[in-house]
């Protein structure tokens, strides 16, 4: 019995060894599931809250008084700036001294044949004009396609010389695409990052019809990410009508023009200034449509485009149709851009993703006499969209 006893003994201690060395040499961290056993996660409330936030946020302003000419002894105290109805504080003032970087966006589709001798003698408006002394720009071209003819510089030279050289190409207008492109080089220049270091006011400057055909991009994305990137838009509508009666002088018949394919002249009584200051083209509120296109990014906006594109990033859009030429519309426009005021500043109180109003007022006696144009805000999208 004493024998059975001790096999016995031995034979349960064996059985128990493999367990206990099996403990000894667990792993520190948690063992993995087994299958079929769904991994428990932490609470939902334990989990960090995703925020989105914007470093710096710069809006060009004009001011105009009423008689339509340009303020220049504002300070930056006379100025309020609220973001989603929070005031800010304004981290960087200007005026029209920050460096230009500017993209040309030129149209070369051959529907514009005859008015392209016009557009090949711009380039020194576009150097002495617009760009300025301490500036640089870059050209792009469109048609069927988008081709970059001249990356960033600043010699007015080389410019000059690709928009004098500028060929026709095919009978298409990827004018979104061309603006997409446009968008992505001006996000590339340097930032603004501080008071002290403002960075370069980013400019997309587009001669072209208002008619876009085969683009990939959509309208409201462009913008979307124009307003993220800080980037100004002009533009200088070019007519399809007017280049079919400097092709064909001797016609006199009325010619037929599909709607949209020519920016409206503004209403009548209304002065040709690079801006209507009350953003409206008969009975469109561009304001409007501009918040509108940015939200609904998959939806396209079918008429204005290149008016709602300047409305939604603080430029201005000037047609050529009646009595502004194509050199006349590009002065207007550098003498805006070097009169202009350059507001920074980083927001605070208001982080959440979704559309972020800008609102900006003047705060000094004689406020009611001056009107102000700025860009209407920004898109914030999560991270997850």
């Amino acid at each position: 019995m004493g024998r059975i006893a001790g096999s016995l003994i031995i034979l349960l201690l064996l059985f128990a060894l493999p367990g206990v060395f099996a403990w000894a040499q667990s792993p520190s961290g948690p063992l993995p599931p087994k299958p079929g056993v769904e991994v428990q996660l932490p609470p939902k409330d334990t989990q960090a809250k995703v925020k989105v936030h914007v470093a710096l946020v710069n809006t060009p302003v004009t001011v105009r008084d009423g008689r339509g000419d340009m303020v220049h002894n504002l300070e930056a105290r006379d100025f309020q700036i609220t973001d989603n109805g929070v005031a800010q504080q304004i981290s960087h003032f200007d005026l029209g001294g920050d460096p230009l970087s500017m993209v040309i966006l030129l149209q070369t589709s051959s529907r514009i044949e005859p008015l392209l001798p016009q557009v090949r003698k711009t380039g020194i408006l576009f150097t002495q004009t617009v760009m300025g002394p301490t500036g640089e720009a870059a050209v792009v071209g469109f048609n069927d396609s988008v081709d970059k003819l001249q990356d960033f510089t600043t010699n007015a030279d080389l410019i000059e010389n690709h928009i004098a050289q500028l060929g026709q190409g095919t009978s298409g207008s990827k004018l979104y695409d061309a603006m997409a492109v446009g968008v992505e080089m001006l996000s590339g220049r340097p930032p603004a990052t501080a008071a002290d270091k403002p960075g370069r006011r980013r400019v997309l400057m587009i001669l072209s019809e208002a008619t876009d055909a085969g683009s990939e991009a959509k309208l409201g994305e462009v913008l979307r990410q124009a307003q993220l990137a800080s980037v100004t838009i002009y533009s200088v509508g070019l007519s399809t009508t007017r280049a079919q009666l400097q092709a064909k002088p001797k016609d006199t018949r009325p010619q037929i023009t599909p709607p949209g394919t020519f920016p409206l002249p503004p209403q009548p009584g209304v002065p040709q200034t690079p801006t209507s200051e009350e953003n409206r083209y008969g009975n469109i509120d561009l304001m409007a449509a501009a918040v509108w296109a940015v939200q609904h990014i998959h939806d396209q906006v079918k008429d204005h485009a290149l008016e709602v594109a300047a409305t939604a990033t603080g430029g201005a859009h000037l047609p050529t149709f009646k009595d502004r030429s194509i050199e006349k519309a590009i002065d207007e426009i550098g003498g805006e851009l070097h009169s202009q005021y350059t507001i920074s500043y980083t927001p605070t109180g208001s982080d959440a993703a979704g559309y972020h109003e800008i609102k900006v007022n003047i705060v000094r006696k004689n406020a009611k006499n001056l009107k102000v144009r700025a860009r209407p805000g920004y898109y914030l999208a999560t991270p997850e969209s």
